[in-house]
């Protein structure tokens, strides 16, 4: 996520490396390449150049602290400017009515459908409301089972009506049918359509007055860089949304999207698609994506999502078996399963900070502990138990079952030994340990 305009952020500030104090030259040549790096990443020409004119004032005749270098104090003046640029604070979505009524809008593809059945899950899971999603795209061949099949996979219901062609009728059908069977929240999935298209953009306009929601949100491609706000301001002249969704944050973004959005329709980003999966949805702050931008991680995030499959009990057994040098594969299968569940990896990797940096050549991919997998998975139960049981002949066994080679099962025992004493160390650190348990994976991954 953001990787080029990160890298090119850094370089950047490297002109200010081993200068005593900042000063107009240094500071012009740092912002220089500055705005050549967000004009990279497709912020919009206009918005690069007043951020960077407002970052130099900042910046010029600041007290640089003796326990600070220019180029940090620089770093945190354009990291405070960036989380402004992006909104400032998070904004959490309006739930206030009864019930509460969310119409989703956007392009063709730019993943509206998906979207509302992961908005639909988090607030199933998170806020414990009652969801029903609304198929009113009556356009794209498909679309109405896409939807149901989505609802199915998170066990939430899917009003539809096949053989109504009437947008309007269905959404206002559904919300008579949510309010006789106590559903919390309504999520109305539309069709995709064209800024450009008048009688498509008629009909959500319809569907907006005549349902009145309390939320309306326009979803959009991050992928598509500048073409995403311009599409967006567009939107927003018709329909007067509340806020953004940005969804394949996950893909090879530029980022100008995610910086830009805000200042130019005056809506906040609420929420982020960070994956394919059903829970790869992010509430959006700010602050926390301007350190991510700048290289700095994102501890609070990972922790927030370690603590979600944080379970206290099989915690406690755990620790009993760390204690007691008790720690088998069976644990370290069920760990991995708990890390898999807080997202893909590359993701999580890059909330740690300086991760991104230090892996930027390594390709991290969704399925990279399976070779670990299938080795345990080749283990008996005994050898999962004992780790000291297997021996050269077993390894041959292990790693002709597993696919994997005698070296790579022995580079895992290493790991796992090595791991395993550091957990017992560690015991009771709270979130310092999850930074080294996922270090201690990270190894393991390679």
């Amino acid at each position: 996520m953001f990787d080029n305009l990160s890298d090119k952020l850094d370089k950047a500030f490297h002109i200010l490396k081993g200068h005593g104090k900042i000063t107009e030259v240094n500071v012009a040549d740092t912002l220089k390449e500055v705005r050549r790096a967000l004009l990279d990443a497709d912020v919009n020409f206009k918005i690069a150049k007043d951020f960077t004119t407002r970052v130099k004032e900042k910046a010029i005749g600041a007290d640089v602290l003796t326990t600070l270098q220019p180029s940090q104090l620089m770093v945190k003046i354009v990291k405070d400017e960036l989380t402004e640029l992006m909104g400032g604070d998070a904004v959490g979505v309006n739930l206030s009515g009864n019930p509460s009524v969310i119409l989703m809008s956007g392009l063709q593809g730019s993943g509206k459908t998906t979207f509302s059945g992961k908005l639909a899950n988090f607030l199933t899971t998170k806020k414990n409301k009652k969801v029903l999603l609304v198929a009113c795209d009556i356009y794209r061949p498909a679309a109405i089972n896409q939807l149901h099949v989505v609802g199915e996979q998170i066990g939430v219901e899917v009003y539809s009506e096949p053989e109504n062609k009437n947008a309007v009728e269905i959404a206002q059908n559904a919300i008579k049918h949510a309010k006789a069977n106590g559903f919390n929240v309504v999520i109305v999935d539309t069709a995709g359509r064209l800024a450009i298209d008048e009688e498509m953009m008629t009909e959500i306009a319809n569907v907006h007055k005549a349902i009145q929601p309390q939320e309306t949100l326009f979803v959009v491609d991050a992928m598509t860089g500048q073409d995403a706000v311009n599409t967006a301001k567009a939107f927003n002249d018709r329909l007067d949304f509340d806020g953004v969704i940005l969804t394949k944050l996950d893909g090879d973004t530029r980022g100008g999207a995610a910086i830009t959005i805000k200042s130019v329709v005056n809506k906040p980003i609420k929420f982020i698609g960070t994956g394919e999966k059903m829970e790869a949805i992010d509430v959006f702050y700010p602050d926390r994506m301007a350190d991510r931008i700048l290289g700095m991680g994102d501890v609070v995030s990972l922790v927030e999502r370690a603590q979600e499959q944080y379970d206290e009990e099989e915690a406690r057994k755990l620790q009993k078996k760390i204690a007691k040098n008790e720690f088998g594969f069976d644990d370290f299968l069920s760990q991995i399963q708990q890390v898999k569940k807080m997202g893909n990896m590359k993701d999580l990797v890059g909330m740690i900070p300086g991760a991104s940096k230090a892996l930027k050549d390594v390709e991290i991919e969704d399925d990279a502990f399976k070779h670990i997998e299938a080795i345990i998975f080749s283990m008996t139960p005994s050898e999962r138990k004992s780790p000291a049981l297997i021996d050269p002949k077993r390894k041959a066994r292990i790693a002709k079952g597993s696919g994997t080679s005698i070296q790579q099962i022995n580079q895992l025992l290493k790991q796992f030994d090595q791991m395993s004493k550091m957990m017992k160390m560690m015991q009771g650190s709270g979130g310092k340990n999850l930074m080294r348990m996922m270090g201690g994976m990270k190894g393991m991954m390679k």
